[in-house]
């Protein structure tokens, strides 16, 4: 057995040294208990191995191990709750990550059926089906919207997209349309200079949400931060990992790694406006590609809130703008995601949110779509009857107004509880003033 979260381990993709290694995980897991409330796959697991009078991890079956790991969609919440993780423990504990190795040893041995590794290929070449629907926006979003019909039906039937999934519309202008025009026709729109920064603008705000991108401009702008976007960046390659294509990852993961360490190297941070893309280049980078660009790339990455905060606000020599001349909120529900969290960053976008004058009631629960996840058809049941708590956190609460800085969670609330949340940044816009472009 090996103790072991590297894939350039040579005993990783072994599957004989996987299976002791989650008998060992398994059992730690089983005599804890901690996480027990984040997903279904711990009571799941508790209840396997329960069944047994020795309560023995080992009696499992490959099948029963193998569906703990279907049942983990790699919130990371372990993170936040585990007091054995690797440099805190001598147990070196990483749930996540094991769960990973697992989906990974899968499919180097061929082990995934057909219409999962199609399902994958569909819901991970974000680049692709992104730059097709945002050129036909109107015919693909119709098509989109149709939940629970044709062509929908259809999608599931072919690729596993779940047909019920309310999947958020593509936009006609892209982010980067968008950030080019602009440069062309407003150069300059820096006040005082206190910060110099590179967008990683995630393939979601570059096809989807754009003006998630455009108001985070704006609001850095505002406060002195030069914004660049670098050319040559893709999707971050989330996709591809949390299917266990690890290659594919990497693949993906080394066009960003060149370009984004060029940037550092010209003098500027990485913001990233979505969560899981930034976990991404803080983290999986650094453990599946290596090298010192990936770790420059991890060093200088930040959060959307985060930057602001820390090296704006809080920072010696810089100063956050606080006049509030435009529309603000006593009440504001912020949904902290998970992937957010798995940071260690602290809620940056609260405090961001609480400067604009609003209590702001924190919901801590997940949206259970986590990458994609939650998108495939296998998962659809379970994935909503996790987000129930999140839904009924978020109605507890009874804001007029929502905030969340995952899009993909943000679908989830939609379809929970049809409130429609904006990015933090969004609303600190308005709170400046700076209206809406679309």
């Amino acid at each position: 057995m090996t103790i072991t979260y590297d894939p350039f381990h040579p005993q990783y993709f072994v599957e004989a040294d996987l299976r002791q290694e989650m008998t060992r995980v398994y059992d730690l897991c089983h005599g804890c208990r901690l996480c027990f409330k984040y997903c279904t796959a711990f009571p799941t697991l508790f209840e396997m191995v329960d069944r047994f009078e020795d309560q023995d991890a080992a009696r499992l079956t490959t099948a029963e191990q193998d569906q703990v790991v279907d049942e983990c969609f790699n919130c990371k919440l372990c993170y936040v709750n585990c007091p054995y993780t690797p440099g805190e423990h001598e147990w070196a504990l990483d749930f996540p990550r094991l769960m990973l190795r697992a989906e990974q040893v899968r499919v180097r041995n061929h082990e995934v059926p057909m219409k999962q590794r199609l399902q994958t290929q569909a819901l991970s070449r974000t680049d692709l089906a992104g730059k097709v629907s945002s050129a036909l926006a109107p015919l693909a979003n119709k098509a989109l919207a149709a939940t629970g019909k044709f062509p929908r039906t259809a999608l599931e039937a072919t690729v596993g997209i779940a047909s019920e999934r309310l999947l958020q519309p593509f936009a006609k202008q892209r982010f980067s349309t968008w950030f080019r025009k602009r440069r062309t026709t407003e150069p300059n729109k820096v006040g005082t200079a206190q910060g110099d920064v590179a967008l990683f603008s995630t393939c979601l705000v570059e096809y989807q949400e754009p003006a998630i991108g455009e108001d985070l401009v704006k609001v850095y702008e505002r406060n002195g931060v030069s914004c660049s976007l670098p050319e040559g960046q893709v999707c971050c390659g989330a996709p591809w990992l949390h299917s266990g294509d690890v290659d594919a990852f990497v693949k993906q993961g080394r066009k960003n790694v060149k370009v984004l360490a060029d940037a550092v190297r010209a003098g500027r941070d990485i913001v990233v406006p979505q969560p899981t893309c930034s976990y991404v280049l803080k983290n999986d980078y650094v453990d599946y590609i290596g090298g010192p660009d990936a770790e420059l790339v991890a060093e200088h990455t930040y959060d959307a809130a985060e930057y602001l905060i820390t090296k704006i606000h809080k920072n010696d020599g810089t100063s956050l703008d606080l006049t509030f001349d435009g529309e603000t909120h006593e009440k504001i529900t912020y949904h902290a995601p998970c992937h957010l969290r798995a940071q260690n960053i602290g809620l940056r976008s609260r405090d961001l949110l609480k400067l604009t004058g609003a209590k702001v009631t924190v919901v801590a629960e997940c949206s259970a779509i986590d990458g994609t996840w939650g998108y495939k058809e296998q998962n659809y049941e379970t994935s909503r009857k996790v987000a129930k708590k999140m839904a009924d956190a978020i109605d507890k609460a009874d804001n007029d107004v929502v905030a969340g800085d995952c899009h993909l969670a943000n679908g989830g609330i939609i379809q929970e509880t049809g409130k429609h949340p904006q990015h933090p940044l969004q609303l600190f816009a308005r709170a400046y003033g700076i209206p809406e472009e679309r």
